[in-house]
């Protein structure tokens, strides 16, 4: 009877593949064309975002689960599609551009593109600031700056 209750299924397994799809889906689409990029670094906000989404999609994931085996279903789906749409963007080139956002050129011969930095909602001084973590003092001395997929800065002086 315990063990039918730990690791007995009672929701099908179709319906967890088909929720943890959506959900895994539906996040995707969230944090890649409508959460920014922060420079680098993981905020405060950030993490609550997380924490917030990671809530209130459980529901909508789990539906009715109450087994072991029913949550390590839901959990290798949500695991299954990362690794394979990861393993895809490496095959298919193609797809990595289209499911990571291109580098954003920040800085362009000296001249700070305060257009891109909006787009971002970067302010001039978080861009200085990395700047001088990279030991440029200056920003007239940079020949490029751009923020890559992951959020980091590099320079090209």
């Amino acid at each position: 009877m315990l063990m039918q209750a730990l690791f007995g299924v009672t929701t099908s397994p179709i319906e967890i593949v088909i929720r943890g799809t959506a959900v895994y889906w539906f996040l995707f689409l969230i944090f890649r064309f409508v959460l920014r990029r922060d420079i680098g670094s993981v905020t405060i906000a950030d993490v609550l975002v997380l924490i917030l989404i990671a809530d209130a999609s459980q529901n909508a994931m789990a539906g009715e689960y109450r087994t072991l085996s029913e949550g390590a279903l839901l959990i290798s789906t949500i695991v299954a599609w990362n690794y394979a749409l990861d393993w895809a963007s490496f095959r298919w080139p193609w797809l990595s551009r289209l499911i990571s956002p291109p580098p954003l050129l920040l800085v362009r011969h000296g001249r700070v593109l305060q257009r891109n930095l909006q787009q971002e909602l970067i302010t001039t001084d978080e861009l200085l600031s990395k700047l001088r973590s990279q030991g440029v003092e200056d920003v007239s001395k940079v020949r490029k700056a751009y923020m890559e997929p992951d959020g980091s800065i590099s320079v090209l002086k």
